[in-house]
Parts: structure tokens; C-alpha cells; sequence
């Protein structure tokens, strides 16, 4: 009797998903020609296109999330600053 061999699952991550999206013609035309030159079919150049978007987003948010910061410390930063102003006028 033979032995079953147990099925590869892929994780989630990175399983692919079939979905259908609309462009207009002269949109998917520059699509398919950008996606020639670069030795790429659609998918892969749409998938890199969603990837890139989806980064710069990030960095966009953790840009505003430090900037925010920065802003609430500023106060204390400023504080520990006059603190200390004694300190760089005593010249080591």
C-alpha cells in the first residue's frame, strides 16, 4: 500500500488570490507596454505597483507618528536643554 504524502500547504502570506479590477483601454495599454519593458506580465507589474504604493503609505504614516512625537517631547526637550545650558558654557 502506498504512503500518502502530506499536502504543502502555503502560508497565508503567501497564498495568491484571483481578482478582477477594471482599468480603462488606454490605461491597461501603457499598462502592458510599462509591463514588457520591464520584462514583467501584468500581474506582476500591477502586484509591485500595489506593493510600492502600499510602502510609501507606511512611511508617509511613521513620518507623522515621529513628527507628532517630536512634537510632544519638545517641551521636556527644551527643559532638559536650559537645564544643562550652565554645563556648555563651562568649556571643557
Amino acid at each position: 500500500m502506498p504512503i500518502a504524502r502530506p499536502r504543502k500547504i502555503k502560508p497565508a502570506a503567501l497564498r495568491k488570490e484571483r481578482v478582477l479590477i477594471e482599468f480603462p483601454a488606454s490605461l491597461l495599454k501603457r499598462a502592458d507596454q510599462a509591463a514588457r519593458e520591464l520584462d514583467k506580465n501584468r500581474s506582476e507589474l500591477i502586484r509591485g505597483a500595489v506593493e510600492k504604493l502600499l510602502a510609501e503609505m507606511e512611511a508617509k504614516q511613521l513620518e507623522q507618528e515621529l513628527a507628532a512625537a517630536y512634537a510632544a517631547s519638545a517641551a521636556l526637550s527644551l527643559e532638559i536643554a536650559e537645564d544643562f545650558a550652565h554645563v556648555d558654557s563651562e568649556g571643557f
